[in-house]
């Protein structure tokens, strides 16, 4: 049975645009039964719904406060209806659900008992090591240890200095004495050295009886400390496998199947299943509403470690929605999924060895983690009795434009061997959000990839890769944007995009890059391989290969 305040009717002012069905982007992942890949449109009338909401959120002061992801979904009810659900991601100020937002997946009643449980002991884990951490002890230890430094640093001084006047000594001995006397001077100042010695060692043996009782007593909470950590990551590994044990998701083919059982090697980042899209699409499955359109937008500030921008359109996150929108679409019709056979992809060149394509933005080069339609699946549908296809570069998804791909290893090895030796020269195609204030003829900046910022790349001077980027200006548009030239001289990830962005470089990100902080509203990313020129490893033929710009 349906709940009356989940299901809400279209904003009167929509009601004219209901035949606009056109698709603005897609929601979709590979099938478990068929494998095959299932997609829901993102449409202007979901879009224009969503922006319907976003102005309810603008004027509601409990959305204004944290950042989060919205999604609504549009539906057909028994009666044939158009209405729509809406959801947020997570927790909104503290609370799993709010009248008139669908609800979280169910399940967590089941594992109640258990989580308090758990949460009782993790918080008694936690007391402990707070104890273990903060000892007397440790202070005590670094007091002694810093006195014994200081101790041994001034004997060292001491004996440093009595050596440089032995040796001196010494050269004065042996140019002034011989025979037996010279041997007894030599001598005493041998029983001197050895003193000295004898000396350091009686003040390391001094400390090390005051200081390895200390040291044994903190070595002992260490090991305490790091079986109590191991203790707290088994406890929360099992909440977190009894909790999504708990929650299932049912699909439009009437199959329930726990998030533990639907996640790829049952790796489950925290949050899963707590997003827009899974919880609107099981509500839909479990109530008897058909999807037409899916629609997930920001809104809020920005999250420290991820770039959103309030108000724009994203699609399923890669990490905890991705892996679950096949199954939750299977048993969808076709009608509804506009699952229309992919174009052929566009081949620019073939022979035996190779074959280049042009690439359309928003599609990966090689299949994705979660089995996501990629370039290489495609050419390999398309030609299934082909040869087997490897990559000699790639293009980010939402590059378009030359991708090259070869037929055998040893092609393969001999191209990427180029590419790695700067002997393939490249040339992109960008228009920039806005025109920089600056042009420069060339940019230099380190690159790096931050483990736990990805896929974001960043200048860094201590850490980065060295990259180069040549540019040249093609076109002023106007007042607003600007068409450039760009020619990566080294392939980092994300190069020419943070080249663009970052203020040590053009200063403005290109067009349609919501990673790197286009707030434009942009269809795409305005990044083109446009040209590739190479040696043909077989033939030893020079190959200029050129691709069309299609914005």
């Amino acid at each position: 049975m349906i709940l009356a305040d989940k299901l809400h009717p279209l904003p009167t002012h929509l009601t004219e645009r209901l035949l606009d069905d056109s698709a603005t982007g897609w929601y979709g992942g590979v099938c478990p039964r068929t494998g095959t890949w299932l997609r829901l449109p993102r449409t202007k009338l979901a879009e224009a719904i969503a922006h319907a909401l976003m102005q309810e959120l603008a004027a509601d002061s409990a959305h204004s406060h944290e950042g989060k992801m919205y999604g609504i979904l549009l539906v057909k009810d028994q009666l044939g209806e158009q209405r729509f659900l809406k959801a947020f991601s997570g927790l909104l100020n503290g609370v799993s659900t709010s009248d008139g937002w669908v609800s979280p997946i169910p399940g967590r009643d089941r594992v109640a008992l258990s989580e308090a449980k758990t949460l009782a002991a993790l918080q008694a884990i936690k007391q402990d090591l707070i104890h273990l951490e903060t000892l007397s002890v440790r202070q005590v230890y670094a007091t002694h240890q810093q006195e014994f430094e200081r101790e041994l640093e001034t004997l060292s001084a001491d004996h440093r200095q009595r050596k440089q006047e032995r040796s001196q000594q010494r050269t004065e001995l042996q140019q002034t004495l011989v025979g037996e006397p010279l041997a007894i001077a030599l001598q005493e100042l041998n029983t001197q050295s050895q003193r000295d010695g004898i000396e350091r060692r009686n003040l390391k043996a001094k400390w090390n009886a005051l200081l390895q009782p200390l040291r044994q007593e903190i070595e002992q909470a260490d090991a305490r400390i790091a079986e109590l950590k191991q203790q707290r990551k088994a406890l929360s590994r099992r909440l977190q496998a009894q909790f999504y044990a708990a929650h299932s998701l049912t699909n439009f083919a009437g199959d329930s199947q726990p998030l533990q059982a639907l996640m790829p090697n049952g790796f489950l980042p925290t949050g899963t299943g707590d997003c827009c899209a899974p919880k609107l699409l099981h509500y839909a499955a479990t109530h008897g509403l058909t999807p037409l359109a899916l629609a997930e937008f920001w809104w809020g500030p920005s999250p420290v470690r991820e770039h959103r921008v309030q108000g724009q359109f994203y699609e399923a996150c890669a990490e905890r929605c991705q892996p679950l929108m096949g199954f939750l679409l299977s048993g969808l019709s076709a009608q509804v999924l506009g699952t229309v056979a992919p174009p052929s992809l566009e081949v620019l060149y073939e022979d035996q060895w190779m074959v280049v394509i042009n690439k359309p933005s928003g599609l990966l080069s090689v299949p994705g983690r979660y089995g996501q339609e990629s370039a290489i699946a495609q050419l390999q549908a398309q030609n299934p009795r082909g040869a087997p296809l490897y990559p000699a570069h790639r293009l980010d998804q939402d590059t378009s434009g030359l991708l090259l791909l070869t037929k055998d290893a040893a092609t393969h090895r001999a191209l990427h061997r180029q590419f790695q030796q700067r002997q393939v020269q490249k040339v992109y195609e960008a228009v920039l959000s806005e025109p920089p204030d600056t042009l420069p003829d060339e940019i230099n900046l380190p690159l790096w990839g931050d483990p736990a910022d990805r896929p974001r790349q960043r200048v860094d001077w201590q850490r980065g890769k060295p990259s180069q980027t040549k540019v040249r200006l093609l076109d002023m548009e106007g007042t607003s944007r600007t068409r450039v030239e760009l020619m990566p001289v080294t392939g980092r990830t994300h190069q020419l995009r943070v080249h663009a962005a970052d203020p040590a470089g053009l200063g403005v990100p290109i067009l349609g890059d919501r990673l790197y902080g286009c707030t434009a509203n942009a269809s795409r990313l305005h990044l083109h391989a446009r040209k590739l020129m190479l040696e043909h490893p077989q033939t030893r033929q020079s190959l200029v290969l050129e691709a069309g710009v299609p914005f």
